[in-house]
């Protein structure tokens, strides 16, 4: 009898311990040509999760750590992949010169959620689609055609993501970067081809600018508001539509500017897990800047008792508070 029991207690124990095994999260990468002296692993979504390696071409280096959701790490900072919990991913990075050449391998949805990140990027280089706003204006790209080319974007991306194998979260999570592009696009460049340039928005030939978001629904899913550039996007859609407003009123709208002027028109306009993540976002980003960090001790305080409802955003603040 209790050898029976010791050996279903050891049944049970094996078992548990090879669950918690495979939710552990594996990324390797072997690099080839990098010619720096250190390769670092770093996550968007928390300081905490990071790695860094002595630089030896070929060899495997290997990263596990825990994650609860989603969470896009980059290769040197140039390389982003994604990751689910319990995902294993083996990624060869070859650089040559400005051109980075990466292979995929590991578990199924690791790879199929990656492929969809390259199919993007291809996408992207296809179109001639510039990344940087500013890089456009450089290059006298007018906002017609650049928001043009954003709808182009649009259109075809979201038709690689249905036909794509990748996760619900994975397709999420792209889709919330192909919003930024697009949308950041629209709202952000008229108005900075007018400061550069010195075409006034009206002349641009791109009809109403302040009707060009009409019909936009801001997402809401997990893996969207995880992704640090479509935070940013939010933020800049916040600005937009109070300016919107302020002018249908016939008043004057001046961007905030300082932190606490940013907090405050966010805490406003969002609500849920919105706010949540946009108010985390902004202090985090202020005190990892790392000046006059005591200005954030404030608004901490009112964003822990008044909004925060995710453990997790606390926990980094209290750790970059210490």
């Amino acid at each position: 009898m209790k050898k029976s029991l010791l050996f279903a207690l050891a049944v049970i124990v094996f078992t548990f311990s090879t669950v918690i095994a495979q939710e552990k999260t594996v990324l390797s990468a072997q690099i080839y040509g990098y010619q720096r002296d250190m390769v670092y692993f770093d996550c968007l979504q928390t300081p905490l999760i990071a790695q860094e390696f002595h630089t030896n071409p070929g060899e495997e280096h290997i990263y596990g750590f825990e994650c609860d959701n989603l969470v896009c790490m980059t290769i040197n900072g140039r390389t982003s992949v994604l990751l689910q919990p319990g995902d294993s991913l083996h990624v060869n990075v070859n650089y040559d010169g400005k051109n980075v050449k990466v292979e995929y391998s590991g578990t199924e949805r690791a790879v199929n959620n990656n492929r969809l990140m390259k199919s993007i990027e291809s996408l992207k280089q296809s179109l001639r689609y510039k990344k940087q706003l500013l890089g456009c204006v450089a290059l006298d790209i007018k906002p017609k055609t650049r928001i043009d080319d954003s709808r182009i974007l649009l259109e075809k991306a979201k038709a690689i993501i249905d036909r794509s194998k990748a996760s619900v979260e994975a397709k999420n999570y792209v889709m919330a970067l192909i919003d930024y592009d697009v949308y950041m696009s629209f709202m952000e460049y008229p108005v900075m081809y007018a400061s550069v340039r010195g075409e006034e928005v009206e002349n641009q030939g791109i009809g109403d600018y302040w009707s060009i978001m009409d019909g936009y629904v801001t997402r809401t899913d997990t893996e969207s508001l995880l992704c640090p550039e479509y935070a940013s996007f939010l933020m800049r859609y916040c600005f937009y539509m109070n300016e919107k407003a302020a002018r249908e009123e016939g008043k004057e709208y001046n961007m905030p500017k300082m932190m606490e002027d940013m907090y405050k028109e966010l805490a406003s306009f969002y609500s849920g897990e919105q706010r949540d993540v946009l108010l985390y976002t902004l202090l985090r980003n202020f005190i990892m800047n790392g000046q006059e960090v005591e200005r954030a001790d404030i608004l901490y305080k009112e964003y822990i008792e008044k909004y925060n409802n995710n453990k997790f955003y606390r926990s980094i603040l209290d750790m970059l508070l210490q």
